[in-house]
């Protein structure tokens, strides 16, 4: 038995599955959320720690025994510090922090601009990444920054609850803007710009491990909590996004995994890193052994869920609103920037509805105004990923692919033939193929990733999507409004917007 944790913003998944794919449990923990107006987004670690036991109990249950491996899977870029002690100091600032976008921006000016930072380091910083929260905690916080021996990311504080050991890995270290994708080293000489060059956040870094590599095992106590075997490896685990590719079978390129979840991502696995990325693309590595260029933007789901309840409706009526009324909203566009964004990077940015007259204004012309304006965004990060060549297939996730209708929106619009693996929590599993992987390393059977994953990750052929070509134009020209409506809204863009 394998077990695939996915430790997310919303909550903590857990599933257990057989060598040949069989699921045999399932668990699931809510998370709080600490939120505050100006843009703070935080959790306790301890919060994870629960969550995780409660998950993995539901999970394993009576086959804990039995488990071999286990991966993680969190969310990327949040920031655990602990002391000397190895105790959590304060708590973990997430992904969606918007709150340290001043010490973002202050970051790039350092690093020489942002032209600058990609050409030294390869990857710019943007707001949500590790290193901001960083420079905040110096600037806000000096007392807790001085304190700082350890730092970690949300699965790699997992990992070291359930081993007692404090590693990293690529995937997930590439999220923090203070790691070379194209080395796969750590880049001191950008966190000397936040500690003033004493070594502190240097020697504050774990090692880091490949996905041939382990962590550990269950220590005695957590195995004898959670009723698994002390024999039980903890693979490298990794950034949700990182185990979401595994879990679709984005091991290969030629892949794309486009994830509609809060926030919106996609992806596609390359062999080399991308030699000259767009500063709004993440140039990240995989977490099974090459690289994976990433788009994120911060305002998905929850655009369209709030949408819904502002109306007193549910997420049923998305796929009849969608039936109903025709591309471009009869000529509204919805900029979903409610949590600021970060691609295209307008940390402080505001929602905007635009083009409302007497004709158009009605609940249903909302509703696919704000569904479209969250997938035109993502669409245009795909056509950075891609430098402009048409995507032929994509494998959605998260909650946004449950609807047909979104589904079908995103076929039309692109052209591409759009299909939903069986297994919806693609985190866990791809989690728990990780787990299977380091496993057959560990104990002389080693196996491909992609062999796994051509034999695990299958697709619901009832949910695939096919565009028609009759709907191409006008999503292009909805496409065409929105963007020209972004320039309008924030000139900065004008030399970047697709």
């Amino acid at each position: 038995m394998y077990l695939g944790i996915d430790c997310g913003t919303q909550g903590t998944k857990a599933l257990l599955i057989s060598g040949d794919g069989t699921v045999h449990g399932r668990g699931y923990a809510k998370h709080d959320l600490i939120e505050r107006a100006n843009g703070a987004r935080e959790q306790l670690p301890q919060w994870w720690v629960d969550a995780l036991r409660s998950t993995v109990l539901q999970a394993a249950g009576s086959h804990g025994g039995e488990v071999k491996a286990i991966s993680v899977s969190g969310q990327q870029h949040g920031l655990v510090v602990l002391d000397e002690n190895k105790q959590v100091i304060r708590a973990a600032k997430l992904w969606n922090d918007t709150e340290t976008a001043p010490q973002n921006a202050e970051l790039v000016k350092l690093m020489g601009g942002k032209s600058e930072a990609i050409r030294r380091f390869g990857i710019l910083p943007m707001t949500g990444y590790t290193v901001s929260k960083l420079l905040w905690l110096r600037e806000m916080e000096p007392d807790n920054f001085a304190r700082i021996r350890h730092i970690l990311l949300p699965h790699e504080y997992l990992n070291f609850w359930l081993t007692g050991e404090i590693f990293a890995e690529y995937g997930d270290a590439s999220g923090t803007a203070f790691f070379d994708v194209r080395t796969r080293a750590w880049i001191s000489e950008i966190l000397d710009l936040i500690d003033g060059g004493s070594g502190q956040l240097t020697a504050a870094l774990p090692p880091l491990l490949t996905a041939n590599q382990i962590v550990g095992t269950v220590k005695a106590d957590v195995a004898a909590e959670l009723g698994l075997s002390t024999d039980c490896i903890v693979a490298t685990g990794g950034g949700d996004n990182m185990m979401g590719a595994i879990g679709t079978g984005n091991v290969r390129e030629g892949v794309v995994t486009l994830s509609l979840g809060t926030s919106s991502t996609v992806y596609s696995f390359r062999e080399a890193p991308l030699q000259n990325p767009d500063s709004s693309v993440a140039p990240f590595c995989s977490s099974s052994g090459g690289w994976l260029p990433l788009v994120c933007t911060m305002n998905a789901t929850n655009v369209v869920t709030q949408t819904l309840h502002l109306l007193g409706w549910t997420v049923e009526n998305i796929d009849p609103v969608l039936e109903g009324t025709t591309p471009g909203a009869e000529g509204i566009t919805f900029l979903p920037f409610l949590n600021g964004e970060r691609t295209p990077d307008l940390p402080g940015a505001r929602g905007s509805i635009l083009g409302l007259n007497a004709t158009n204004f009605s609940p249903a012309n909302l509703v696919r105004s704000a569904i479209e304006g969250v997938t035109f965004g993502i669409l245009n990060g795909l056509d950075l990923i891609l430098e402009g060549k048409p995507a032929t297939k994509i494998l959605v996730i998260g909650g946004g692919a449950r609807s047909s209708g979104w589904r079908q929106m995103l076929a039309d619009a692109t052209g591409a033939l759009i299909q939903v693996p069986l297994e919806e929590e693609a985190g866990c599993l791809g989690a728990a193929i990780q787990a299977m992987y380091a496993f057959g390393q560990h104990s002389g059977a080693p196996t491909s990733f992609a062999e796994l994953t051509e034999r695990l990750v299958t697709v619901d052929e009832g949910k695939s999507a096919h565009g028609r070509t009759e709907y191409l134009p006008l999503y292009q020209a909805a496409r065409k409004t929105y963007n020209t409506a972004l320039i309008e809204q924030y000139p900065e863009l004008r030399q970047t917007a697709t």
